[in-house]
């Protein structure tokens, strides 16, 4: 059966199926386990299966299986449809309007050139992840990029065992510490051009729309700081955190930034996530 304009936007009329969307969209390309959708947005497990059964039907989001755990994540090209019907039934026979509703940057559809590009990594303790992407992307190419990083629920000193691995990699560690994402939000806050979550928690948090229209994605990261067993066991669970961000900001500093369009770009952005690997 054909999905209709108006199916779609059925589904998404109640804003628990929506919040359920965003989050969805928020973690994307994660697959989402059921479990952890309804703890993250408090739905008894009966009401979601029902919202998700509506939203897949709607073909707004879609199952995948892992062994026995169903995962959910957003069907990006079923939201785009909805999203072009949309402006294909209002704007016929108009296409002056059309052309004035863009989804890219006010400047164009590639993201503007600069000297240096503003990114920010967020996660929730701002103690370890954030804080080796922070540190990795400045060190590898500090010329092209200005780097911040911040917590929702920022620790109040970075994790020890995290310094130790950066200064066991020869990263300088002095300047490090764990900041409020609230630093970087209000006036006077640096404008990003790129805004990256490598913790789920901080994903599946909603922030207000970042000014500027950033480019951003999420970077899942297993959280080294949980690891359990000997210190040697602990500390391998960091390795391989820096490793996997390592790879990743290797892969982001290799785009031709100023070439690709905003679409590309994120194509690009969301792939990244998929670098895995221990230096």
């Amino acid at each position: 059966m054909e999905i209709t304009l108006t199916d779609r936007f059925a589904a998404l009329s109640h804003p628990a199926r929506l919040d359920v969307v965003q989050l969805l969209i928020r973690r994307y390309p994660d697959r989402v386990p059921a479990g952890e959708i309804a703890e993250v947005l408090g739905l008894k497990p009966n009401t979601l299966s029902a919202y998700l059964a509506d939203l897949m039907q709607a073909g707004l989001i879609t199952r995948d299986r892992l062994g026995t755990s169903l995962r959910y994540g957003a069907d990006m090209a079923g939201l785009s449809a909805m999203t072009d019907g949309l402006l294909r039934e209002c704007c016929r026979g108009r296409a002056d309007l059309c052309a004035a509703l863009p989804l890219d940057a006010p400047d164009g559809d590639r993201i503007m050139p600069h000297d240096r590009y503003k990114v920010l990594f967020i996660c929730t303790g701002n103690s370890a992840r954030s804080i080796f992407a922070e540190t990795l992307l400045r060190e590898m190419a500090g010329d092209r990029f200005e780097v911040f990083s911040a917590g929702t629920q920022p620790q109040s000193a970075l994790n020890p065992m995290a310094v130790e691995m950066l200064r066991l990699k020869g990263h300088e560690t002095s300047g490090l510490r764990s900041k409020n994402l609230s630093e970087f939000q209000g006036v006077g806050a640096p404008v990003f051009d790129f805004v990256f979550t490598v913790c789920d928690r901080a994903a599946n948090e909603a922030c207000p729309p970042w000014p500027g229209q950033p480019m951003s994605a999420h970077w899942s990261t297993p959280d080294p700081v949980k690891a359990q067993g000997t210190e040697a066991e602990r500390m391998l669970a960091f390795q391989s955190a820096y490793g996997m961000l390592r790879n990743r900001i290797l892969a982001f500093t290799a785009l031709p930034l100023g070439t690709l369009d905003r679409i590309s770009l994120q194509r690009a952005l969301d792939g990244i996530a998929g670098a895995e690997g221990a230096a």
